[in-house]
This record gives C-alpha cells, sequence and structure tokens, in this order.
C-alpha cells in the first residue's frame, strides 16, 4: 500500500507547491478535487479536458516528483432536486471520468447523492427510518426511479472509459453502508465500489474492520480514506449519533470527525490496514483532514506519522517458518 492526501487541504497552495508540500512529507500519492464540494483549486477540469499539451504538463508536474494521483474526486449530489446542482454534479462528475481516463487515473470518488421525495420537491430527503411507513414509500421510490437509473448509465460510462467509481459511504446520502453500496451494486455495474472512509462508519456504529471484510470479498474497496471520529458518549446520550448540531460545536457535539489516531488509537488503524492487506486491498491510504481542533499542518503531520507506523507497504515474505 502507499500513502497519500487528499489535497483539499492544500487548496491555498498553487499546484506546485501543493506537490512539493505532499513530496516533502514522504508521501506517494494525491488525491485532487475536480469539482463539487471538494472544489478544484489543483484542476482545472475544462483546460485540461481541451489540451493535450497541458494534460501532458500537469501530469509531468506530478511524475517529476515520483508521485500518482490516486483519484479525483468531485463529491456532489447528481440527483438533488435542486436542479441546477444535480446539473452541476452530473456535468463535473462526467468530466471527470472522461480527464481520468485520458491521463490513466483509476478512480473517481463521489457520493452516491439524495433524492427529494417526489418528482416536485425542492430538497433532499434522507430517511433514516422504515416506520411511519411513508418513509419506507420514499426511500423505494427514491432507489427505483433516480438512484438506480442514474449510476446504471454512469457505471456504464465508467466501464467504457475504464474508469472506478468510489462512492464515499457518508451519511446524508442514500449510499451510506456496506449493504447500500453492493445494493446499487448489484442493481448497476461492478465499476461501483467504495472510497471506504472508516470516519463515517464509526459514527453509524459500524466497525470498519468488518466493512473492509465485506467488502473486499466482493472487490467492491475502489479507494480509501483515512479520517478518524471521536465519539463522546456523555454527548451521545443527550443528542444520540444522529446530531444535527453544526460540527463547529465540539463541546456538545456526540461525534467530531479527527486526525488519524486521535478519534481511535493506532491499534485499530493496524488492525484496518492488515484486513486490507489480507482481503486484498493493496492500493493508495489516502489522508482527509477535516479536524475541527489543529491546524492543517498539525492535523496532517500527525496522519502521516500514525499511518507511516502502521501502513504495510511491501510485497508479503514467504513463510519460511511454516
Amino acid at each position: 500500500m502507499k500513502l497519500g492526501v487528499f489535497t483539499v487541504l492544500f487548496a491555498d497552495l498553487s499546484f506546485e507547491e501543493m506537490l512539493d508540500k505532499v513530496k516533502a512529507a514522504g508521501l506517494h500519492a494525491v488525491e485532487i478535487g475536480t469539482g463539487g464540494y471538494p472544489g478544484n483549486s489543483h484542476c482545472p477540469l475544462d483546460e485540461l479536458l481541451e489540451d493535450e499539451e497541458k494534460r501532458e504538463a500537469y501530469m509531468k508536474q506530478i511524475k517529476d516528483r515520483g508521485l500518482t494521483i490516486s483519484a479525483f474526486s468531485c463529491h456532489g449530489n447528481p440527483i438533488s432536486p435542486e436542479a441546477s446542482f444535480a446539473k452541476e454534479s452530473d456535468e463535473t462528475l462526467r468530466k471527470t471520468i472522461q480527464l481520468a481516463s485520458l491521463v490513466g487515473v483509476p478512480v473517481v470518488n463521489c457520493f452516491s447523492g439524495t433524492a427529494g421525495d417526489h418528482e416536485e420537491a425542492k430538497y433532499p430527503n434522507w430517511p433514516v427510518t422504515p416506520w411511519p411507513n411513508e418513509y419506507g414509500d420514499v426511500l423505494n421510490w427514491q432507489w427505483e426511479n433516480k438512484l438506480v437509473p442514474y449510476w446504471k448509465e454512469i457505471g456504464e460510462l465508467a466501464e467504457e472509459q475504464n474508469v472506478k467509481i468510489g462512492l464515499e459511504l457518508h451519511g446524508g446520502f442514500l449510499v451510506h453502508t456496506p449493504y447500500t453500496l453492493l445494493k446499487l451494486r448489484e442493481k448497476t455495474s461492478p465499476a461501483i465500489g467504495a472510497n471506504l472512509d472508516p470516519s463515517h462508519l464509526w459514527w453509524q456504529g459500524i466497525d470498519p474492520v468488518g466493512a473492509i471484510k465485506i467488502l473486499a470479498k466482493e472487490n467492491a474497496i475502489h479507494h480509501f480514506h483515512a479520517k478518524d471520529t471521536y465519539l463522546d458518549q456523555d454527548n451521545i446520550n443527550m443528542y444520540g449519533l444522529t446530531d444535527m448540531q453544526p460540527y463547529g460545536e465540539v463541546q456538545t457535539r456526540a461525534w467530531t470527525f479527527r486526525s488519524v489516531g486521535c478519534g481511535h488509537d493506532v491499534k485499530e488503524w493496524s488492525d484496518m490496514m492488515s484486513a486490507l492487506r489480507t482481503y486484498g486491498y493493496d492500493y493508495v491510504v489516502s489522508i482527509e483532514h477535516e479536524d475541527p481542533i489543529m491546524s492543517i499542518e498539525e492535523g496532517f503531520k500527525r496522519a502521516v506519522t500514525n499511518l507511516q507506523s502502521v501502513l504495510i507497504e511491501e510485497t508479503p515474505s514467504q513463510m519460511w517458518w511454516a
């Protein structure tokens, strides 16, 4: 496995400065935003699609530093009832798949999206309980009429372009658990898989090692995000795990995103790295920084240090002892 970073945390740096910083930190890969929620600070998407010379120069900057692009990321909501945002998300995703194919990037990361509760809805609706029965009816309508048709089309496009789609299992979107990911994959395309981020699993009560085993056995882990979550039991007792307080309310939130090793100990991260290797994932572990009580620099360094201590980089030895 190789260590990388989702470069949105260095959005204030130029493309070249960002690459130099990543190389100096001893990392081997970058995950680059192309639009949507991550923005496109380090990827002029339209410009690169239109000009082969610019694409070659762009990739040369990366290769000259001994780096690779693990994924392009364009998280949005392509099935949102907000028509303008759905259109923007869809167009960015399609363009990103095209660019990934042209420059040999194997994965495009995004969200599954969330639809409204009917055709005239104004806002997304995320059902999380089967009763009253209306919620189940809404969920079925969303899957049958919005989610599956959209991702069947995108899956076919991804297959044609030899690109894999990594859906982040994020609360608030229709695909947010191993079950929902595998259900969508079965109904659409094997190009659809997970960008597995344990931070979103912990607050849902899902053991990341267990999720790795479930998904990797189906060859459904396409990318991996390294971000931690701190669970505050006292606050969970008050607000529950579906806490709607803003992320900045750290003192009272039930859970908070943290840098690697600050929510769960290094042993748990080591167990995840071992599970990834055991079940066949031998690609990039990409650091994502969203820690509200650490600076970007400190949170990034903490994640690098902790992951370098547990990452399994070399090919396994022969079992000379057996």
